[in-house]
């Protein structure tokens, strides 16, 4: 294949929010260009005034970029859709302060409604996750980080670790995975019961 009928690969998401973490401004205009129609288009398709469109896009943006600062933070969907699903949030709490959501908002693009309910159990369940992992032991915490967050290879891990063999290694997982679930539906019931008592 020659070079001019090459096409150019999509930079991974995971790269996108490794730079906008590290304050790319480049890419940061990308971005902002890229999903600027999509919450546009929600908003004067739903009774807003294209200078209103801005500001909602405006504030969403900055909550992404919030949300990035956070170390804790891991984004469950794509940029785009954690993008319409806060920017829909908030146009949805503007019309009902002014009295004017009629109980029916039109979605743009290929979106359906989202349920904000869904996206804030899906954090709860990460956040729980996060706690679960820090919370587990050595070897376990790096076994689970190097096998699911890193992709590696069971032989891989079973030579860091020094595993006589792979079986040796798997096995260890297999514990590690047990103490992990446990830690996590400790940490997801606590996490519910605080924000329980917060609402």
């Amino acid at each position: 294949m020659s070079k001019a009928m090459k096409q150019v690969e999509p930079v991974p998401e995971s790269e996108i929010i490794l730079l906008l973490r590290n304050k790319d401004e480049i890419v940061l205009k990308t971005l902002y260009k890229k999903h600027y129609q999509v919450i546009v288009g929600l908003v004067v398709n739903n009774g807003g005034s294209l200078q209103e469109a801005k500001d909602i896009y405006q504030d969403t943006i900055i909550i992404f970029l919030d949300k990035l600062k956070e170390t804790d933070f891991e984004l469950n969907c794509s940029i785009k859709t954690f993008l319409y699903s806060v920017g829909r949030r908030i146009w949805l709490e503007q019309l009902r302060h002014k009295n004017k959501f009629n109980g029916v908002l039109q979605d743009t693009d290929e979106f359906v409604a989202l349920d904000v309910d869904d996206a804030l159990e899906k954090e709860s369940q990460f956040k729980a996750m996060h706690l679960a992992l820090e919370s587990l032991g050595e070897p376990c915490r790096s076994i689970m980080k190097d096998f699911y967050l890193q992709n590696q290879s069971m032989d891989d891990i079973a030579n860091k670790f020094g595993y006589t063999n792979t079986d040796n290694a798997k096995n260890q997982k297999y514990k590690c995975l047990k103490r992990l679930k446990k830690i996590f539906l400790g940490a997801y019931n606590n996490l519910n019961a605080i924000n329980n008592e917060e609402s």
